[in-house]
């Protein structure tokens, strides 16, 4: 399955509460990735929690597309990506 790399920007900042209701809040995601064959493998978020950079398996750009605007989540950039680390040349 492709993997690609999903850019969004929070312009007050991401602002997720370390507690149960945050769980349940992306736990919530999760599920209605799911329902699209999209698998959220992890994120960075910035310093100032305005961008992140998030990691997904899918089928296509498309479904990543469409469980964001589910989850109300903005997209800013979707970039297929591929692995490359040094350990793969020693």
């Amino acid at each position: 399955m492709p993997r690609y790399m999903v850019e969004r920007s929070f312009p007050d900042g991401l602002n997720i509460p370390v507690n149960a209701a945050g769980a349940d809040a992306l736990s919530k995601v999760v599920q209605t990735n799911s329902e699209q064959g999209v698998t959220w493998v992890h994120s960075y978020v910035s310093a100032d929690k305005t961008h992140t950079f998030c990691i997904y398996d899918a089928p296509t750009p498309e479904a990543i597309r469409q469980v964001a605007e589910r989850n109300g989540l903005p997209v800013d950039n979707i970039t297929e990506v591929a692995v490359l680390a040094p350990y793969f040349y020693h």
